[in-house]
């Protein structure tokens, strides 16, 4: 098919090789005690310390936490970016926080952490509550900080530019599944460099996930990449038939060069940004967007979708980024076979040793709805033990690409061991099926149906290189 960067390809299979699955080791009962001790842990109250909490002091923890999807145009509900805001709405964020339902930050931080945690401390929890007891007061207006400034219609910044779908991709409401594959033709004045792709989804609630691929032409190749289907169910055998129909193939019928997943969407996610000269990709003059596949959740009315994806420009990338996955479509094998039983909470364990010494740079667990928790650690040829990400309360609403502070150093030799414990019990509210029934990971663009399940663990990495471990990757590429 497409012509690729072979020697990519060949380093990051060299990076990673699989290992013997030891036998199955049910956990189960462990990652339960873990998700059940954080709602009994108790803090003694700082009341007296803090009666007199007024909004300047409450401000803060607002602004960073709440106020960036708790605006115009986001998906919170309602704002957060004024005093009045959170007055009107106080008993709610005490009732949010002090649930731990808000803000949303499934990864355990005391296992781990990561560049722009939103996981309130105890203290922050408590000095919310107080402030919403005593009436929400404002406090000094002049001393209350400045709400930050948001670019509408992006999740970071303004823009370079917008590529727009060219027509809306309709959604039926007939309560299923739909897969779609998308083209986005875009013409820049002159080749260039970007640093990180924004998908920004119109239709929120039923956007699911985007795997999105960057196809590039060679000059002379392309007269025009406007003309030809923009959109079409995914439900082709036979992809050459529905990229010509599309207009993708150069004019001589051949395959441009395509780089894969340069766009990539989860609920909750946005693209991770690394420090000038880390990852990136090169995109010429004319070269087009191919979502393959977007996939949208059951919706019970006809709707069109109309989203559209935000450029960054940056500059020549002198450190590519790899990435790879564990468990379904990806390089391990998932121990037992992942089919969960009805009436059942079960366990399953894949794992991967490195070839070489990697940098690890982020790291994206994923499951549907009968997840239940998620814990990913690395053991090095030592001995050692090394902390990747636990979620203790799987949710399907959430699914972040989580950066660390500083690149995770796994040695050669280092086998990274990944559990994912599943719900298929009729107490799982978000389970699916009443009553539960066999749930597998399906085939082809099946497996990716919210009813179907997948357990994954995606992350990205670079080649070692000395000094790596004190790279700063909270310094973004802006």
């Amino acid at each position: 098919m497409y012509k690729s960067n072979v020697r990519e390809m060949l380093f990051v299979f060299s990076c990673l090789k699989l290992t013997p699955i030891p036998a199955f080791i049910y956990f189960g009962f462990i990652v339960s005690l873990f998700s059940s001790c954080n709602g009994d842990i108790k803090i003694p109250s700082q009341t007296t310390k803090n009666e007199n909490t007024t909004f300047v002091e409450i401000a803060p923890i607002i602004f960073k936490n709440c106020t960036p999807c708790h605006r115009q145009g986001e998906s919170g509900p309602f704002e957060l970016m004024t005093y009045r805001d959170a007055k009107k709405n106080a008993n709610k964020i005490k009732f949010v926080t002090q649930t731990k339902y808000m803000p949303p930050w499934p990864a355990d931080a005391e296992y781990s952490h990561f560049v722009g945690e939103r996981a309130l401390s105890q203290e922050e929890i408590e000095l919310i509550k107080i402030w919403v007891e005593n009436g929400a007061p404002e406090g000094d207006a002049s001393n209350i900080p400045t709400a930050p400034v948001y670019y509408t219609g992006s999740f970071l910044r303004k823009p370079d530019t917008v590529i727009k779908f060219k027509n809306p991709v309709p959604i039926k409401g007939n309560g299923t599944d739909h897969f779609y594959v998308v083209k986005l033709p875009m013409q820049l004045p002159k080749d260039t460099f970007v640093s990180y792709f924004e998908f920004v989804p119109n239709q929120r609630k039923l956007a699911h996930h985007i795997n999105g691929h960057l196809i590039n032409y060679t000059a002379g190749n392309k007269k025009d990449i406007q003309h030809g289907l923009t959109y079409a169910l995914d439900a082709f055998k036979d992809y050459k038939e529905l990229y010509a129909q599309m207009n993708i193939l150069n004019d001589d019928g051949t395959f441009p060069v395509l780089t894969p997943n340069t766009v990539y969407y989860l609920p909750g996610y946005t693209p991770p940004i690394y420090p000038a000269g880390v990852g990136g990709h090169k995109v010429n003059k004319t070269s087009a967007i191919l979502l393959k596949n977007i996939h949208y959740g059951p919706s019970s009315i006809d709707v069109l979708d109309s989203s559209y994806i935000n450029v960054f420009y940056g500059s020549k990338p002198k450190r590519p980024v790899f990435e790879t996955q564990m468990g379904t479509f990806g390089i391990s094998k998932i121990e037992p076979e992942l089919i969960l039983h009805p009436n059942k909470v079960e366990t399953f364990h894949t794992q991967a040793t490195m070839n070489n010494d990697i940098s690890l740079l982020s790291v994206n667990p994923h499951m549907h709805l009968l997840g239940k928790s998620f814990w990913a650690f690395a053991l090095q040829p030592s001995g050692d033990t090394i902390p990747l990400i636990k979620i203790n309360k799987w949710d399907f609403k959430w699914q972040y690409y989580y950066t660390y502070q500083h690149p995770v150093i796994l040695k050669a030799g280092s086998t990274i061991h990944v559990y994912g414990t599943f719900d298929n019990t009729d107490k799982n509210p978000f389970n699916p099926n009443h009553p539960p029934k066999i749930v597998t990971q399906g085939e082809g663009v099946k497996s990716m149906q919210t009813t179907e399940e997948m357990f994954q663990f995606i992350f990205s990495y670079l080649p070692y290189q000395k000094g790596d471990e004190k790279m700063d990757l909270s310094k973004k590429n802006n």
